[in-house]
């Protein structure tokens, strides 16, 4: 499975069950309502694993996978729901890009001028 170098939450559907990772705990609980409700229902879709994460760029990334031998998980369906999730959730993964660089890594935040 390719996986974010930092995971910010996940859901498996294998075992039922959901991660966030308590370094994020200063996220308003809104937000992780959110983020718990999204990776739940689209591991319901389509099955297998869910995750959401930043990558070595520092950039938010969804990564969705399956075990081998799983002829439920709907590869395509779940690539199709990785760009529709993303285009719906625009402003809140930016948003959370923006807290992951500025709380998590420290980062001065620098506004364009």
């Amino acid at each position: 499975m390719n996986r974010p170098d930092v995971v910010l939450c996940g859901a498996n559907s294998y075992e039922q069950k959901y991660y966030f990772n308590e370094d994020f705990k200063k996220l308003p609980e809104s937000i992780k309502d959110e983020l718990h409700i999204i990776c739940v229902l689209f591991t319901e879709e389509v099955g297998g694993v869910f995750m959401i994460g930043f990558d070595e760029e520092k950039s938010l990334v969804l990564v969705t996978d399956a075990d081998e031998g799983d002829l439920l998980y709907d590869e395509i369906g779940a690539g199709l729901l990785v760009k529709e999730v993303t285009k719906r959730k625009q402003d809140l993964f930016e948003s959370l890009e923006m807290f992951y660089k500025t709380f998590i890594l420290g980062e001065e935040y620098v506004t364009g001028s």
